[in-house]
């Protein structure tokens, strides 16, 4: 019996938590009666004990299904109905007759053994239940698609909320319209020109040092939005790094950009295009060199000879240039042994149980804070704690490339820019 009760028990906890055990109370609850009713163990099994604790009935399958049978039969019936008005119409259309009077008892056709006024009154009320029943739907989906909008049913809630006591704050209207107003980023402030530049890197390392693969992927993308500034040319900032491969857009006249380092048209007189995102310059970096990540990562899980690991994590900043915001170094964690007990940790952490994973968080990391490291000890094996990835978000790029100045084409007079970088780890994992 206490085998049972401890198979029971992971079949619906993952993590052996209180928090995990609180969310399935109810289901532990009743697979517990299952296994022992009245002090006396029940000849189950854990399959048995499942099926129970999904309430799969038998008799609520066949209600169910006869049910679905007699609406099906009601539904054609109504069809039949429905055919023979039908019929009737037009056999009266045939003889000359107006559909609408002998709806209203025209004597004309009172000759007619089956087809009298009377009935066709009676038998013209089922046509009409279909069309509440077709248009309800539609009424609901129209009522659905008005997503984030104030509706009367969140404020009859609300209402009914203080009512009962409850303590109803602004945040409620923020969920009412899809949580959505903590992500939304800050509005950008664009001018005429808005030059926007990405990197996305894809990074993977290995656990015992040595960079297994590092590509750096990057565009830069022009857009103007007024003609009169749409005859410009950008004289650009490069990086240090000569291993960076650069290609510009065929229109684009690279003699000018091999000498002078300035995005131009290989027509001066011909503007840029109006209100639409052109790319005019991209790169790729693609190295092996451990020297040139941007943030080294070091995991080391030891065996204790408890049964469990104490895991020490550094990480350190390789470029000093760079500043990293938002930075998560995401550790696994094994499944099924519990809360890690952190002795040391230089930031934040958050232990994500769903996930199954320790979230260690940095706001910034830059060259004062180029250096951080963590411990902590837990059940499980040295390979369990691998993968550590990691995310982040950067205002600036790894090849070192920006805008110095944007330069009208005939008069060389400064033109008004604005710019947005973004660079992000779009893979960055230690294996």
């Amino acid at each position: 019996t206490l085998r049972l009760f401890s198979r029971v028990v992971p079949e619906y906890c993952r993590n052996l938590d209180e928090a995990d055990i609180l969310d399935n109370s109810f289901n532990l609850i009743f697979a517990f009666d299952e296994i022992v009713a009245l002090g006396y163990r029940e000849s189950v099994n854990l399959a048995q004990i499942r099926t129970f604790v999904e309430m799969d009935s038998h008799e609520e399958k066949v209600y169910n299904a006869v049910r679905e049978t007699q609406m099906r039969e009601a539904k054609n019936k109504m069809r039949e109905k429905a055919k023979e008005l039908q019929r009737a119409k037009l056999e009266q259309s045939k003889r000359g007759g107006k559909p609408m009077s002998s709806m209203g008892g025209s004597g004309g056709f009172g000759g007619q053994g089956g087809y009298t006024p009377g009935p066709m009154v009676g038998e013209s009320t089922p046509s009409e239940p279909p069309k509440p029943a077709y248009n309800a739907p539609l009424r609901k989906e129209n009522k659905a698609m008005k997503l984030g909008g104030k509706t009367k049913d969140v404020d009859s809630f609300v209402d009914q909320l203080v009512s009962e006591g409850e303590r109803v704050t602004t945040n409620v209207q923020a969920a009412a319209n899809g949580g959505m107003s903590k992500a939304r980023p800050a509005p950008v402030n664009t001018e005429a020109v808005h030059i926007t530049i990405e990197e996305k890197l894809s990074l993977t390392a290995g656990r015992d040092g040595g960079l297994q693969n590092m590509e750096l992927l990057g565009m830069m993308t022009l857009r103007v939005s007024d003609e009169n500034s749409a005859k410009i040319k950008l004289r650009l900032q490069s990086g240090s790094n000569k291993s960076v491969q650069l290609q510009t857009h065929p229109n684009i006249d690279k003699e000018l950009f091999r000498s002078k380092n300035v995005i131009g048209l290989k027509n001066p007189a011909k503007p840029f295009p109006l209100n639409s995102g052109v790319g005019v310059l991209k790169w790729r970096f693609q190295t092996q060199d451990e020297s040139e990540m941007p943030l080294s990562i070091n995991c080391w899980p030891s065996d204790n000879g408890a049964g469990g690991c104490d895991v020490n994590i550094e990480y350190e900043l390789e470029n000093p240039e760079l500043e990293l915001s938002d930075v998560v170094i995401s550790i696994p964690i094994p499944h099924g042994s519990g809360s890690p007990n952190v002795s040391e940790c230089e930031g934040d952490y958050t232990h994500d149980t769903r996930r199954g994973m320790l979230l260690w968080q940095h706001p910034v990391i830059d060259a004062q804070n180029k250096t951080g490291s963590m411990e902590f000890s837990m059940a499980g094996n040295p390979d369990d704690f691998f993968p550590v990835m990691m995310s982040f978000t950067s205002s600036k790029t790894f090849a070192g490339i920006g805008i110095i100045d944007c330069l009208d084409t005939e008069s060389s007079a400064p033109v008004k820019f604005s710019s947005e970088i973004s660079f992000v780890a779009d893979k960055y994992e230690i294996v």
